[in-house]
Formats: structure tokens, sequence, C-alpha cells
């Protein structure tokens, strides 16, 4: 396995309930600006074997990145069993919950 996989998964993991991050975050973390679609590459194909909180990790934005009945509601359930806030669109005021902001 990468290095740089290796640091993608271990930020993830870092990740606790209640909190989000993004792609963009979790690829500047690990030392790989313009890294987002890499971060997503991980979670895709590693997220079983590796036990990663993948719900956790969204759009830069706020939104998450599923399509409506393609895991939007599954993912926005799952946050929300952690006490994360998100708007029927399945947007998470980052200014709340994101990991490293003021207030949590």
């Amino acid at each position: 396995m990468l290095e740089s996989t290796r640091k993608i998964i271990a930020l993830i993991k870092a990740v606790p309930p209640g909190r989000v991050s993004s792609y963009r975050d979790i690829a500047l973390a690990a030392g790989m600006p313009g890294g987002a679609r890499q971060v997503a590459r991980v979670l895709h194909s590693l997220s079983g074997k590796e036990g990663l909180p993948w719900h956790r990790i969204i759009r830069a934005g706020g939104g998450i990145a599923l399509p409506p009945g393609g895991g939007l509601e599954l993912q926005a359930a799952l946050l929300r069993s952690e006490g994360v806030e998100v708007s029927p669109s399945g947007r998470v005021d980052m200014s709340r919950f994101a990991l490293g902001q003021a207030g949590k």
C-alpha cells in the first residue's frame, strides 16, 4: 500500500463521531494538494476493508457528494445518528461540524 494511501486512511479514521471533514481537507492534511479525487478513490475502494467512517467525509462546501437514491439518504442518516445536522438536501454546516472548527 502506498504511503499516501496510508496517510489518507489514518486521517479518515481520525474524524470522530459527530464531526465531518472534506475530501479536500483530508487531501491537504495528507500533503496532497489537489488530491480530493484520490481521497474519494480510497473511500470507494477501501472503506469496507479498512473500516473507514466514510460517511463523515463530504464536499468542502458542506454537501454530501452521493446523489439522492444513490447513497445520500444513508449517509445523511448515519451523520444524523451521530448528532450532525443534515438538511433535507444533504448539506452540513461546516462552521459547526467540520473537524477543527470552533464550537465543537
